[in-house]
C-alpha cells in the first residue's frame, strides 16, 4: 500500500534482492517453540510458530494476513502493544511514503480524472458516490474532494464518500483530515459517518468491508485504489515434474500390488505424466538452529497438492500455459481478483445470472465458473442497463508479466526479508494487472479495461507539469503581494518541494516511480460505432469527451 521514502526500499532490482526465496524441502522435526530459551523477535512470531507447529505449514497468504492485520500484533492492527509502537506507518517517520504525500498534485489530477469521466458520461446530477479502498491517512481523498469542490455541479451530485477502512486509529486520522479538527465519526447502520468539511451536506461513510457498501444499478460510482492491491495476500505456486516413481507408461492400465492388479483410471494415468503445481508454504525454523541474525521463518514446498494448488492456477490460461515449465513460479491473489470484480460490477452490472446460457467453449465455461466462485457476491445479481462510473487503480508491478518472487518486507524505508520481525514489518508483493483486468471483464459485461500505463505517462497526459508550474507561479504571486509572510529562503524551499515532488512522481528512469508504478482504469463498455475510432479515457490516450 505504499512506496518508500528512499527508492531502494521498493525499487531494488530483483537480482540484488537479499532474500533467498527458493523453497526448501525440510524434514518434519518435532520441537517446542520454547526450546533452548529462544527469545522470539515479536509475540506474533511466537504465536505463529506455535500454531504452525500444531497444525502444519501455512500458505504465504495466511502468513501475510496474520502479519498485517492480526489483532495479536499485526502491522496494521489498532491494538498496538509496547513492542509495536507504530503510531503512523505513513510518511518520513513511518516505513513508507505514498504519492499523495509526495505532492498534492497527484491527488488533484486523480480528482480531475474523475471529473473528466463524469463529464464524458453525461454529467449525472444525482446518485453519484466516491469510494476509496485503503485510504491511509486520507490525504488522497482530501485532495480529490478539494479539487471536485471547484466543479460545483459534480460536487452537488455526490450523495456520499465511502472509505473502506478497518483500523480505528486510521479512521480517526481520516476523519480529522476530511471532517475537521476534533470531529469524531458517528456510528451508523453501515459503520461510521461524518460531515465533509469541503461540502457540509456531503457524508463521509466508513465501512470495515467493501461488501457493506450497497451495490445499486442506479448509482454512478467513482472508485480509487491507490497502493492497495500490493498489500493483499498472495498464494505462491511452483510447477514440478512428475516424480520418476509416479510416471506410468501409456500402456500401463493396471498396477501390480501384493493383493493383485488394480486398474488405473485414465485420468490418473494422464495426471501421472504431467507437471503439477505445488504450493509454497511458510514454516518456522527450529529455534536451536537459528543464528542471531536469522529469520525465524522460511519458505518450504508442500509435499503434495493442496486445495489452493489444484484450484487457483486453473483460473486463467496465463497460469496454465506455464504449468509444463519446470520450476515456473507464479503468484496469485484471489482477494485482488474479488476486489477487481466488485469494482467492475459496481460500474457495469453483474455478469450473466446462474441460469443464463454460458459460452459453449469448454475453456470459457471453466473460467466463468471459477471466477464466479471467487466473487462472493455473484448471487447478488446487479442489472445495470446503463453502465456508469469508473475505477482507477494505481499500484506497483509489471505491466504484463505474472509476478514471481516479488514478496518483500519494508522496515524503516529499507528492504528486508518478508520473514523479518513479523508484525513490525510491512509486507507487499507486485500486482498482477492483467489478472485484475481478467477478473473485471469476467465479472461484468458492461465494462472495459484500459491500461496499465506507467504512472509517468498518465500524470504527464493529465498535465502534472502545467499544474506544478501553476502552483509555483501562485507562490511567487502571493509573495509579491505580501500575503504569505514568507521570507525568500522559505519561498525557495516551497518551490523546490513542488518541483522535486512532481518530477519524482513522473521519473521514468530504470528505478523511477514514473516507470515502476502502473495505472489502470475500469470504465463503462462503449461499442465502437462504424466509421469511428475507439475512444479512450483521458490519461490513457484519449481526450475529454463532452
Amino acid at each position: 500500500m505504499r512506496s518508500c521514502l528512499f527508492r531502494a526500499a521498493r525499487q531494488i532490482p530483483r537480482n540484488v534482492y537479499p532474500v533467498d526465496f527458493r523453497p526448501r524441502w525440510t524434514p518434519s522435526i518435532r520441537w517446542s517453540s520454547t526450546d533452548d530459551g529462544h527469545k522470539w523477535s515479536t509475540s506474533l512470531a511466537k504465536t505463529l510458530a506455535e500454531a504452525i507447529t500444531t497444525t502444519g505449514p501455512i500458505p504465504v497468504a495466511s502468513f501475510m494476513r496474520q502479519c498485517l492485520t492480526s489483532d495479536l500484533g499485526g502491522y496494521y492492527s489498532s491494538t498496538l502493544t509496547s513492542e509495536t509502537p507504530i503510531d503512523d506507518q505513513f510518511g518520513t517517520k513511518g516505513d513508507f511514503i505514498t504519492s499523495p504525500e509526495i505532492s498534492q498534485v497527484f491527488g488533484e489530477l486523480v480528482g480531475i480524472w474523475f471529473v473528466a469521466e463524469w463529464i464524458s458520461q453525461g454529467r449525472k446530477s444525482n446518485n453519484v458516490y466516491l469510494m476509496e479502498v485503503g485510504p491511509g491517512r486520507g490525504t488522497l481523498m482530501d485532495d480529490i474532494l478539494r479539487t471536485i469542490r471547484n466543479f460545483r455541479p459534480m460536487l452537488d451530485s455526490l450523495e456520499a464518500v465511502y472509505l473502506v477502512e478497518s483500523d480505528s486509529k486510521l479512521r480517526a486520522k481520516q476523519c480529522e483530515l476530511l471532517c475537521g479538527q476534533g470531529i469524531e465519526p458517528v456510528k451508523n447502520e453501515l459503520g461510521w459517518e461524518g460531515k465533509c468539511k469541503h461540502a457540509g451536506n456531503l457524508k463521509i461513510v466508513w465501512v470495515e468491508d467493501v461488501r457493506l457498501i450497497p451495490r445499486d444499478g442506479s448509482k454512478m460510482p467513482f472508485i480509487v485504489a491507490h497502493e492497495f492491491f500490493d498489500a493483499l495476500p498472495i498464494h505462491v505456486f511452483q510447477s514440478v515434474p512428475p516424480a520418476p516413481t509416479q510416471q506410468l507408461e501409456s500402456g500401463d492400465k493396471v498396477i501390480q500390488t501384493p493383493t493383485g492388479p488394480i486398474p488405473v483410471p485414465e485420468r490418473q494415468r494422464q495426471s501421472a505424466r504431467e507437471h503439477q503445481w505445488r504450493e509454497l508454504v511458510v514454516s518456522p525454523r527450529p529455534p536451536h538452529r537459528l543464528e542471531e541474525s536469522d529469520c525465524e521463518f522460511e519458505l518450504t514446498m508442500s509435499r503434495g497438492a493442496t486445495p489452493h494448488s489444484m484450484y487457483l492456477p486453473e483460473l486463467s490460461p496465463r497460469y496454465r500455459a506455464l504449468k509444463s515449465t519446470t520450476d515456473a513460479t507464479i503468484e496469485i491473489s484471489p482477494e485482488s481478483h474479488a476486489y477487481a470484480a466488485d469494482f467492475a460490477v459496481r460500474v457495469g452490472g453483474s455478469n450473466l445470472p446462474k441460469d443464463a446460457e454460458l459460452s459453449t467453449s469448454p475453456d470459457q465455461i471453466r473460467e466463468q465458473q471459477l471466477v464466479s466462485q471467487i466473487n462472493s457476491q455473484q448471487e447478488d445479481y446487479i442489472r445495470k442497463s446503463d453502465p456508469s462510473g469508473a475505477a482507477l487503480i494505481v499500484d506497483y508491478g509489471p505491466a504484463g508479466a505474472i509476478p514471481a518472487n516479488s514478496l518483500r518486507g519494508i522496515r524503516h524505508h529499507t528492504l528486508v526479508s518478508p520473514f523479518h520481525t513479523p508484525g513490525l514489518t510491512d509486507l507487499s508483493a507486485d500486482v498482477d494487472f492483467l489478472a485484475l483486468a481478467e477478473a473485471a471483464i469476467n465479472a461484468s459485461p458492461g465494462v472495459e479495461v484500459h491500461g496499465p500505463v506507467d504512472q509517468g505517462r498518465f500524470l504527464t497526459a493529465m498535465g502534472i507539469e502545467e499544474r506544478a508550474a501553476q502552483l509555483v507561479k501562485r507562490a511567487f504571486d502571493k509573495e509579491r503581494g505580501g500575503s504569505t509572510g514568507r521570507d525568500k529562503k522559505e519561498l525557495t524551499e516551497v518551490v523546490k518541494r513542488v518541483d522535486s515532488g512532481w518530477k519524482r512522481l513522473v521519473d521514468r528512469g530504470p528505478q523511477g516511480m514514473g516507470r515502476l508504478y502502473q495505472v489502470m482504469a475500469i470504465v463503462p463498455y462503449k461499442p465502437v460505432k462504424q466509421g469511428e475510432a475507439k475512444s479512450r479515457p483521458v490519461g490513457f490516450g484519449g481526450d475529454l469527451r463532452t
